[in-house]
Order: structure tokens, then C-alpha cells, then sequence
């Protein structure tokens, strides 16, 4: 499973305030000890096929799509795409059309330029980078959203979420799934033992896992085969570190990434990704462990997981869930903690993007951007919706329910994830761009400058100049 995120150069969004990651940080503290716990109702079942009316089960109107046939391309795999596609029956169910769902390959948008080339692009496609929506319509291949969609959006979701699907003033995309990205998981049973407790500063993160280690456990697990984890780690520190004015600058480069800000930043993870034996299997190890397994290991093996924590958003959820894990009680989660003076707060998120511009595509992401879609989704768990008209009653823990309600509630204060602000070749590319180059740097965090000077080549190509 990939976790969908990125954004790209000139592109609007991201606002974060002190308020906001407080609030984040407050909310999120109510849900550690929470225990799960299912929940009954997804949205709007008995729902009928939509001929332009509301039923009593559901809150958007659809229309009747009897015959019509649609192509959704995304990159979701595993339990991510078998909870979307119970989303796209409902669609059916109420709308009459037949949806089929069709996985892409990462990065997506060069699957959608082989599809368009072919002359068989999909109806609508899940972007999960801002960059790729920009790319999309700078090509000529994404469409507007028509009227019913933008109303639907309007009605259920804040500027700044609106704004990021936007193109040159243009609402193009429907951010359906978010993810809050600045949280770090902890195996519970291996802090008891350790005697630690969760830290709220960088320096007593570094303390947690020193006690973490002396308990005869490494302290992290890092999923470094993929890049975009790696970007993650570099963004919570810098946004803290730096603030957010200057995230801001480096998302649009317009700071260098040789600039000394960059350096601190890379120092600063070095403090754990160079001191030794602190991430499991060691850089080699983790350069080998793809995402859903740095989860994985961290909740298997009883008493002695190959780790005690690992950082990563709430979509985490998904993978404790093939564990014998229960999250609230053997895994529990705490704020990526403040490396500055204030905790970072950072988003990433899919976007729905119409690529052939008809009645039945506009209609799904006009479902898309309807809270009956995304409570389906929501109940089933791994999943956070930046649609404030979702009931968080319907997630399926408090854990999660705190999250997301720390997320609607943050409105526009919130920064949205660095790399999907750049171009993809930068920061969505694997093997290449910013991705590559903190693989390089995991493997060998001595050589700051070095890392620097290759970012900032990688970034100058990328950005233009």
C-alpha cells in the first residue's frame, strides 16, 4: 500500500497556525489510552438509484445513470481498494451505473499519460499529489468540476481543502481521503517494559528511545524502501524546526535546499538515523522494508518486535489492523513531537479528478464530495475525510475519531505535505528527486552537505530553474 500524498510548485494551500497544531495536539491526547471499538451505521445503505432525488438515507442528489459505464484509476491496493470499491458500489446502487475500478501504477500520472496516449483514459482518477493535478491540467487532460460537484464541495469542506484542488483559480479536484501525517506509534507493551511514556519535545523522543533500547528493543522502525516515508520524517522536522514560513518557501523553492535551514533539519534526523542500532535492521534493513511491513514489525512478536515505534499518519490503522493488535490498547499513538517551539501539523490527501468530462463523471465526484461516500469509507477504518459534514460518530475507534476531529476542526490551518507541493519528478518519483536522495541520506546521514547539495540540483531541474 502506498500512502497517497504530494503537491507541487505554485500551488495555493497550506496555512498553519500555533492554534491549529495545539489543537491537533489536544485532541489527539484525549484518544491514547481509547480503547477500539466498533460502530455501528456507514452511510446511507438503503438509498435508492438516485433519479435526481434525496432519499432519507442520503444527503446528496444524484442523478439516474441506468446503462452508463465508468473507469476509476487509482493507486490504493490491499485493504485501501477494497473499501473504496464499497464506496463505488453504493455509487452504483444509487445512481444505476456500472463502475469499474482500475489500478494504476505509481507514479500515477505517468500511468495516465500511457492510458491517454492509448486513447483510454479513465472517467476519474484519485490524484494523491497537488503536483500531479497541476501536471493534469497543464497537459490538457483534467476537466472541470461542474456545478453540482462544486456545490457539494462548498457545502462540505473548508477553503483551504478547496483551494488545494484548484488550478489557476479552477476547482478540479475533490480531496476525498487525508491523512494526518504527524503522528509517531507506539507498541504499548514495549514501553511498559521500557518504563517510557510518550514524549512531547524532540529531545525527550530521543530520551523514550534510548530507554526503548536499553530494554533490548530498537526503538524505530523506518519503511525506507519507499521514499515518500522518508519525505514525511524531513517535513515534520523542518516544519517544527524551521516554521512555517519557511516550509512554505522550500515547498515553492523559493529558498535553496542548500539554505542553512535544510542543514539543521538534516542534522537533526541524523540523530536518530545515524546513531546506531536505533532503527531496526539498520539503514540497510530499513532501506529493504517497504511501508506496510515497518508497521507490521512494529506489532508482531510479542514482548520483542523488531521495533517500539514508527512514525507515520493515521492510515497506519489499516496495517496494526493485520495484526493481532488492537489499536487504543497494544498499539497506541502520540503527536509527532515539537522539534521547535510548536508541534508540526502536516496533511497530505487524494483528490478525485475528472478526466472525461460526462454526466456520469461529474456525478461521481459530486458523490465523492457528499459525506454519505465518505462515511462509508470512514466506518470501515484507515481513513480520514476532510469533509466537515461527516459525522465522526461513524469511525470506528476514538482513536481515530479524535483524529479526524482534530482535522475538520483545524479548518484552514493546517500544511499541506511538502513533496506533493512539488513536481512529481521531484518529490513523487520512486528512484529519483528528494525520495532518492534521503534513501542516500538514511544510508549515510555524515554526509549533510552532500545530501544538500543533490536535493537542491535535483529541485533546480525540476522547478526550472
Amino acid at each position: 500500500m502506498r500512502m497517497s500524498s504530494t503537491i507541487r510548485t505554485g500551488r495555493t494551500v497550506k496555512r498553519t497556525t500555533r492554534a491549529a497544531a495545539t489543537l491537533a495536539v489536544a485532541a489527539l491526547a484525549l484518544s491514547l489510552t481509547a480503547c477500539g471499538g466498533d460502530d455501528d451505521n456507514g452511510g446511507g445503505d438503503n438509498a435508492d438509484k438516485g433519479g435526481g432525488t434525496k432519499t432519507p438515507a442520503s444527503s446528496v442528489t444524484l442523478p439516474k445513470l441506468d446503462g452508463e459505464s465508468l473507469e476509476v484509476a487509482a493507486v490504493w491496493t490491499g485493504t485501501e481498494q477494497e473499501n473504496f470499491k464499497k464506496v463505488l458500489a453504493e455509487f452504483e446502487k444509487r445512481t444505476g451505473a456500472k463502475v469499474t475500478f482500475v489500478p494504476a501504477q505509481d507514479p500515477i500520472i505517468n500511468f495516465l499519460g500511457s492510458k491517454i496516449a492509448g486513447g483510454a483514459p479513465p472517467d476519474v482518477a484519485m490524484l494523491p499529489q497537488p503536483g500531479a493535478i497541476k501536471q493534469a491540467v497543464d497537459k490538457g487532460w483534467a476537466k472541470p468540476l461542474g456545478a453540482e460537484a462544486t456545490k457539494e464541495l462548498g457545502e462540505n469542506y473548508s477553503q483551504g481543502w478547496q483551494d488545494i484542488g484548484k488550478v489557476d483559480g479552477k476547482q478540479y479536484g475533490v480531496y476525498y481521503k487525508a491523512a494526518n501525517k504527524s503522528l509517531i506509534w507506539y507498541n504499548a507493551q514495549v514501553f511498559e517494559n521500557a518504563g517510557a511514556s510518550e514524549p512531547k519535545t524532540w529531545d525527550e523522543l530521543l530520551n523514550t528511545a534510548q530507554m526503548v533500547y536499553d530494554s533490548g528493543v530498537t526503538p524505530f522502525s523506518v519503511g525506507g524502501a519507499d521514499g515518500w516515508t522518508l519525505t514525511d520524517w524531513f517535513e515534520n522536522v523542518y516544519l517544527s524546526q524551521a516554521g512555517p514560513e519557511k516550509y512554505d518557501q522550500l515547498a515553492k523553492h523559493e529558498i535553496k535546499w542548500t539554505d542553512p535551514s535544510v542543514k539543521q533539519a538534516l542534522t537533526t534526523l541524523a540523530e536518530i538515523w545515524g546513531k546506531k542500532d536505533f532503527v531496526a535492521g539498520g539503514a540497510s534493513g530499513a532501506l529493504q522494508t517497504e511501508f506496510p511491513a515497518s508497521v507490521t514489525q512494529t506489532f508482531t512478536g510479542g514482548a520483542q518486535p523488531k521495533a517500539g515505534m514508527v512514525y507515520e499518519g493515521d492510515f497506519v490503522q489499516v496495517n496494526i489492523g493485520e495484526t493481532k493488535a488492537k489499536v487504543g490498547t497494544d498499539a497506541k499513538v502520540f503527536p509527532f513531537p515539537a522539534v521547535g517551539d510548536t508541534a508540526p501539523v502536516v496533511s497530505g490527501g487524494d483528490a478525485a479528478v475528472v478526466f472525461k468530462d460526462s454526466k456520469a463523471a461529474q456525478a461521481l465526484a459530486t458523490w465523492l464530495a457528499s459525506p454519505d461516500a465518505a462515511a462509508i469509507q470512514a466506518k470501515l477504518g484507515g481513513f480520514l475525510s476532510p469533509n466537515k459534514s461527516v459525522d465522526a460518530s461513524v469511525y470506528p475507534n476514538e482513536v481515530q475519531k479524535k483524529i479526524a476531529e482534530a482535522l475538520v476542526a483545524a479548518g484552514d490551518d493546517f500544511r499541506f505535505d511538502m513533496s506533493d507541493q512539488a513536481p512529481q519528478a521531484f518529490g513523487g518519483t520512486p528512484g529519483k528527486g528528494e525520495w532518492k536522495t534521503l534513501q542516500d541520506f538514511l544510508k549515510n546521514p555524515k554526509d549533510v552537505a552532500g545530501a544538500q547539495a543533490k536535493l537542491e540540483a535535483d529541485a533546480a531541474a525540476a522547478y526550472g530553474g
